[in-house]
């Protein structure tokens, strides 16, 4: 740690771990409501623990966002940051926001609107939130007069994040217009700026993990913006078979959607090319696996195993069925939870005594939770080419047909109980080392900097 006011970021990191796990609890309780009898009915019926495991996944990854920003800015602009009673604030506020909303669900007080059930009042400290880390962000890098690319790329998907979340403040009377405008923030987040936010966190540890040069990775960055945004921004309208628009969008985002997976190509390709240059070299192995990892499950997850139900065709099928559950786990873990868990993993070591190297926990929580979430992703794959043929092929009634696909069900628990260890895991090797919030001295011994530290700051 290079700045004293880079330690808020591990604060943030703390609320992230904890909430993962607390995503992970409804999650699994979700799934075993499938199995048979649900004691919990009347008190945790499943569309609100649904409700509660997708609501926590958005804010603990945007609670990551926050607190990765927090350590990248500082050290990208070279200077301490603005404010850090700002982040300070803004980290409370969010955190009780989030938690205030959670209680809130549990007593149905919500929009209903998916993704976005947050109440008002929610929704309006989101926006306050994100106006003061968008003014403290923008402060630090003004007073410092260094601006890279990957900071810009990185600020645009975060202010660009905030701007799309306006439609969701309003409200809409006809449910099917709601639908509609929905997506213009989740699908312009989750397959649009949310990917420009992972590509300059990709970046940065690639320049500081492999020591790659700046401009080449640069480079990259505008390429998969680019295509981002070619093929993100129409590839929304693959959600529009189902709002009543015109028919013309159907192939519009048909073939936009098949191009969104070359930015995930670009990706995966040049953090493998990067980390291979550099032999692995860097101490922190276990930061370099988590963000190569990101890039290829990512390929994986949002890129294949998206195409491969977009397309009007098949989607007219698919579209709502476990299929969707099968992309959006994937999709959803590789590119953003893994890449937080990068950033976590790379600077714990300059927050606590972890070992720069990784721990033998940390290695088996990253292997357990690939695993895991392979398996998952399996199990709903089979569960939900079952239930397309036999609900929307054969004409099975839902719950005849749930009794059917019930075995992969069973194997969605298994894998999802080695998921969620595998998450403990990582939530006990964060939390069981104390933090040391002073930075070091640059001759200090296990100074945990860059293995080429001209190539970072260069």
């Amino acid at each position: 740690m290079r700045y004293k006011s880079q330690a808020v970021a591990y604060w943030y990191f703390a609320v992230a771990v904890a909430l993962f796990g607390l995503q992970l609890v409804f999650g699994l309780l979700s799934a075993t409501k499938y199995l048979g009898p649900d004691p919990l009915l009347y008190i945790l019926p499943f569309d609100v623990t649904k409700m509660i495991h997708t609501n926590v996944l958005i804010v603990w990854v945007i609670c990551g966002f926050m607190g990765a920003t927090y350590w990248m800015v500082p050290d990208e602009s070279r200077t301490e940051l603005h404010s850090t009673r700002i982040a300070y604030v803004q980290l409370v506020l969010w955190t009780l926001m989030g938690l205030a909303t959670v209680v809130g669900y549990l007593f149905r007080w919500g929009t209903g609107n998916k993704l976005l059930e947050q109440p008002l009042p929610s929704k309006i400290v989101i926006v306050i939130v994100m106006l003061m880390f968008l003014y403290n962000v923008g402060m630090t890098i003004r007073k410092s007069g260094r601006f890279t690319t990957t900071e810009g790329v990185l600020l645009g998907g975060l202010g660009l994040a905030a701007v799309l979340y306006l439609p969701a403040l309003l409200y809409y009377e006809n449910y099917t217009v709601s639908i509609f405008y929905r997506w213009w923030t989740i699908h312009l987040w989750v397959e649009g700026v949310w990917e420009m936010i992972q590509g300059g966190f990709l970046a940065y540890l690639l320049i500081r993990l492999s020591g790659a040069d700046r401009e080449v990775m640069e480079k990259w960055l505008y390429v998969i913006v680019g295509l981002v945004f070619i093929a993100g921004i129409l590839g929304t309208a693959h959600h529009y078979y189902w709002v009543g628009v015109p028919s013309y969008w159907l192939p519009i985002g048909g073939i936009f959607s098949a191009l969104e997976p070359v930015a995930l190509v670009g990706m995966a390709m040049y953090a493998y090319f990067a980390i291979r240059r550099s032999g692995m070299a860097h101490p922190n192995k276990l930061a370099l696996h988590w963000t190569v990892g990101s890039a290829v499950y990512t390929l994986f997850g949002a890129g294949l195993l998206g195409l491969a139900h977009t397309f009007p065709s098949v989607n007219k099928w698919t579209h709502g069925t476990l299929i969707t559950a099968m992309h959006g786990h994937a999709a959803f873990y590789g590119a953003y939870a893994m890449i937080v868990l990068a950033m976590i993993t790379y600077a714990l070591p300059s927050f606590t005594r972890r070992p720069e190297e990784g721990t033998s926990m940390g290695y088996l929580s990253f292997w357990m939770q690939m695993a895991g979430m392979f398996g998952m992703t399996l199990s709903f794959a089979t569960a939900g080419i079952g239930q397309v043929y036999l609900e929307r092929i054969m004409g099975m009634g839902y719950l005849d047909a749930q009794l059917k696909i019930q075995v992969h069900f069973v194997m969605l628990i298994i894998t999802a109980s080695i998921f969620t260890i595998g998450v403990a895991l990582f939530i006990i090797d964060f939390f069981r080392y104390a933090p040391r919030l002073e930075p070091l001295r640059a001759d200090a011994p296990n100074h945990p900097l860059d293995a080429n530290r001209t190539a970072a700051t260069t």
